[in-house]
This record gives C-alpha cells, sequence and structure tokens, in this order.
C-alpha cells in the first residue's frame, strides 16, 4: 500500500439504537462519542439505527401483511371485472 494516501483504520464500536445490541470491528469512520469496551479500551461508538441483530431479515421477525386491504384498494383504484374467462 502507498503510504500517506489511505484513511486511519481503527477499531471501532457500532450499536444498535432500537435494540442496545454492540459489536466491535474496524472502520475508518469517525466518531465525538466513546465507549468503554469489555476489554478495558477504549474506543469510538456509532450509532445505527439497523444490525443484523434487529432488522426483520436476520431476525426472522415477520411483518403483518394487510392482503385483504390491498386487495380492496387495487379494486377501488382500477375496478372489479365482472366474469370470468378471457376478453
Amino acid at each position: 500500500m502507498k503510504p500517506g494516501i489511505h484513511p486511519d483504520y481503527h477499531p471501532v464500536v457500532f450499536q444498535d439504537s432500537s435494540n442496545g445490541d454492540a459489536f466491535l470491528t474496524r472502520s475508518t469512520i469517525t466518531s465525538e462519542r466513546t465507549v468503554q469496551w469489555s476489554d478495558g479500551n477504549t474506543y469510538p461508538l456509532v450509532m445505527v439505527d439497523v444490525s443484523a441483530s434487529s432488522h426483520p431479515f436476520w431476525t426472522g421477525a415477520k411483518r403483518v401483511m394487510d392482503t385483504a386491504g390491498r386487495v380492496e384498494k387495487f379494486h377501488r383504484r382500477y375496478g372489479r371485472r365482472d366474469g370470468g374467462g378471457s376478453r
């Protein structure tokens, strides 16, 4: 690597603001906030809205879909067809 052109790559703690889970990793991001980690060292703290510990895809939490309401909205917008079969 060419010296002097790369940003500082250092340990940073990312904390999920929705559930409080935190993880230590390395990043180039900077922050004024700091936190003392379990190893006794102090690291920059970056708050994130969503992480793997709170994202519905990774947690398996399912969203409740209002399919009946969506179908009715479709019928109001585009009308209801009478009769089945082809045109």
